[in-house]
């Protein structure tokens, strides 16, 4: 007989205990990089003014480091801020401080702004402005005379005692300042500044027209409903304007952004000398873009500075950046070549020329020298496994790689350019923070982390590379126990994503990527990851291999790795399980139902069952609309495909995601239980994307007693 189990689990539970030991606890598996095992830091790296200083956190303090003699002093701490405050205000911890320069700085607690300022006898704290309880996405004028806020569906602005409604929409479906297009399209704020301060451009979006969807609380009763508005692949969009505020006359005017009004509006900058902004224009099918100049005054289109056009899709996801001390002559990230990559242009002349070629990718542009007209960047030059620090003129000469050592670079570059704050990981350095001279090369060790693991059984982590269909080479990694045996079998577990703007494979610490997988093999399983077309950071090629059939591709590269795993003898084909959230649970459930004999069990976490439930913009760059790629939508489909499950599955999903809606789950679970097919459902009152804590920890045993019951035949969970 078919039968069904439902667990609805209240996320909470007991305190669990860390302690060190030489396997992981489930908490530490989970939580132990955030807690008790996090890799020492200097969090917060900034540097101060115009100056070669570099400001950074450590415990309950703020130090600053000069590039030049590598002299380091305390620049203020907990004590210090603490002396100023009375009994009653005297803070816990240090916050989190914005500093202007070395001698002036702020910080904010609740609602409430304090100005940090150091003379003579010490720093000094004093109450600077607040905002109203409720006022969210703040945002400061570079001169710091100006706040900008968003309260409820409206924006206003407060320049001294002074508050100024700017928006007064009454209908709370038309929403003001705040990032729009549900954050696609490198879009993560809905409020722009004028450099000079002067003018204040904002996003109008209109979501009237997007009909209301249901989010349910179910941890309280009776249960709550928060309606929201959540547009669906081909239905309804909302429709987005952008505005500019004159701050000295008072006045409102919406750029003249002509087209369709659910078109999206990208890439927003002003210009350094405050006349102009330049916006984006995305067609709502996301194959052509016109890059805009718009003057703020009127809001009339100056003109179409370029254009870009594809047979599949244009990504957007950067502003663009200006040469130093030029109101013309701009940087714009382009994947045009099929990588992205600089392309320099003026505003009078148009294209000038692509300063960056190759068959690699721009991760990131850190700032200029505007001395000696250099441009700095990240990389993925020497691996797409591997992040790397260049520098290279501004007419594409003299490319010249900064860091010496193998691994995953992030840099932050001084306002001169002469310095560039250099933090490093790979599979054998938790962390080295330096500051690396970009002229002579010369670095400073301000930072080597001990390996916080060192007292763990640690896999053995084999990095492989397989070959597609196509031939294209996919990375991956298996994680073998500490213990590992090759006489015996072994169960093993399969973690995947597989989707866009996700890379799980890098040359990273701990280079297993998770200690989830870890504490995995400590008992008993191998653990194998791999990136597969369609995932991030290998260009547009291997990106849009995916393109209006979602899952099929990336299933064939998974299944590639199947392969692989079953020409290894220590490998029991029997005993091979998935797992994988949100795309990699759509990725879980199809080779479940598209290839039921590879998998005795699997868990599908916040999985997409049907793309047409899924959001506008995303879905339809790489689906198109159900209306014009029927097949493509049919085919991703699973509610249909539910009667060909053989082996074991479990779905997990929170109540109140509001990504990948609960519904997905619901009508693929309404499925079996019209075919009568045998599921596990583990639901919980909250959101997949923000579950930590206990609740994690909770939810990750959910998980490893599944596969335990299923793969080492454990009792049933």
């Amino acid at each position: 007989m078919k039968f069904f189990t439902f667990t609805f689990f209240l996320l909470a539970g007991s305190s669990l205990c860390f302690s060190q030991h030489q396997k992981y606890t489930m908490a530490e598996a989970v939580n132990g990089l955030r807690s008790n095992l996090a890799v020492e830091n200097l969090s917060q790296p900034s540097w101060l003014g115009n100056t070669d200083q570099l400001a950074y956190r450590k415990g309950n303090a703020y130090f600053v480091s000069a590039a030049h003699t590598a002299k380091t002093d305390t620049l203020v701490s907990l004590h210090h801020i603490n002396l100023t405050l009375p009994s009653s205000g005297k803070l816990e911890s240090i916050p989190s401080i914005t500093f202007n320069d070395d001698r002036t700085a702020f910080y904010r607690t609740d609602s409430t702004y304090w100005k940090l300022e150091k003379n003579n006898t010490g720093w000094q704290v004093k109450k600077w402005f607040s905002v109203p309880a409720g006022a969210d996405n703040v945002t400061l004028s570079k001169n710091q005379e100006v706040v900008v806020y968003t309260l409820k569906n409206n924006l206003l602005m407060q320049q001294g005692s002074r508050i100024i409604r700017i928006t007064a929409d009454q209908n709370e479906d038309i929403v003001n300042g705040v990032a729009v297009h549900r954050n696609e399209f490198g879009i993560d704020r809905g409020i722009f500044i004028s450099p000079d301060g002067n003018r204040i451009a904002f996003y109008r979006m209109d979501q009237t027209m997007v009909k209301d969807y249901p989010i349910i609380d179910w941890s309280v009763t009776p249960a709550v409903n928060h309606l929201i508005k959540y547009p669906m692949a081909g239905q309804a969009s909302h429709e987005v304007k952008l505005g500019v505020y004159d701050i000295r006359s008072g006045k409102t005017v919406f750029l003249n952004t002509a087209g369709p009004k659910d078109q999206y509006l990208t890439a927003v900058t002003w210009s350094p000398d405050s006349r102009n902004i330049f916006v984006g224009i995305l067609n709502r099918d996301q194959n052509d873009m016109k890059m805009n100049m718009y003057e703020a005054k009127s809001g009339n289109l100056i003109k179409t500075l370029f254009e870009e056009t594809s047979d599949k899709y244009v990504e957007p996801q950067h502003p663009l950046v200006f040469l130093p001390g030029s109101d013309k002559d701009f940087i714009w990230q382009s994947q045009r070549t099929g990588y992205n990559h600089l392309f320099l242009y003026n505003t009078d002349k148009g294209f000038v020329r692509q300063v960056t070629k190759g068959d690699w990718l721009v991760t990131d542009v850190m700032g200029f020298n505007a001395r000696k007209n250099e441009i700095y960047f990240a990389s993925t030059k020497e691996t797409p496994l591997e992040r790397h620090l260049y520098k290279i003129s501004y007419d594409g000469s003299g490319l010249k790689r900064l860091d010496k050592t193998t691994g995953m670079h992030v840099g932050i570059l001084s306002p001169t350019g002469d310095f560039l704050y250099d933090s490093f990981a790979s599979s054998d350095v938790p962390r080295n923070i330096s500051l690396l001279n970009t002229h002579s090369l010369k670095s400073t060790t301000l930072l080597n982390a001990k390996d916080p693991l060192r007292n763990y059984d640690r896999p053995e982590i084999r990095n492989i590379t397989l070959k597609a269909d196509d031939g294209t080479p996919l990375y991956g990694k298996l994680m073998l126990p500490a213990d590992f045996d090759p006489a015996k079998k072994y169960p093993v577990i399969v973690y995947l994503y597989n989707g866009p703007h996700l890379q799980l494979i890098t040359n990273t610490f701990p280079a297993s990527g998770n200690l989830w997988y870890e504490y995995m093999t400590q008992n008993g399983y191998l653990v194998f990851s791999m990136d597969g077309r369609g995932s991030s950071n290998r260009g547009m090629k291997f990106e849009q291999a995916v393109f209006r059939q979602l899952g099929e591709v990336e299933m064939k590269d998974q299944l590639k790795g199947v392969e692989y795993l079953k020409s290894l003898p220590y490998v029991d084909a029997d005993r091979m399980g998935v797992h994988g959230w949100s795309f990699g649970g759509f990725m879980t459930t199809s080779l479940m139902l598209k290839y039921p004999e590879v998998f005795k069990a699997a868990v599908a976490g916040g999985p997409v069952m049907d793309w047409s439930l899924y959001e506008v913009m995303y879905t339809e760059r790489y689906m198109d609309t159900p209306q014009t790629n029927p097949d493509g939508y049919a085919n991703a489909a699973l509610f249909d495909k539910v009667q060909n499950l053989k082996g074991h599955l479990m779905l997990i999903h929170g109540t109140q995601d509001d990504v990948v809606v609960w519904q997905h789950s619901v009508k693929f679970l309404k499925s079996a239980v019209d075919h009568g097919v045998q599921l596990d459902y583990f639901i919980y009152p909250g959101h997949q994307h923000n579950v930590l804590g206990k609740d994690r920890v909770h939810l990750m045993q959910k998980v490893t007693d599944y596969f335990d019951h299923y793969l080492k035949k454990s009792p049933k969970p």
